[in-house]
């Protein structure tokens, strides 16, 4: 159960990076991939760079 909240963790960082690189709010992101997790990755691959 534990690596699950590691991978978890990891995702929010990751997403939180790619927004950064999308000019979007890296901090927003992070907290947005607490609760959607990998959807939250999709939508941030699916939008437009700002």
């Amino acid at each position: 159960m534990e690596s699950y909240y590691v991978g978890w963790g990891t995702l929010m960082l990751i997403n939180a990076g790619i927004a950064q690189g999308k000019n979007r709010s890296g901090f927003n992101w992070f907290l947005l991939s607490l609760v959607l997790g990998p959807i939250a990755t999709l939508i941030l691959v699916l939008v437009e760079k700002r």
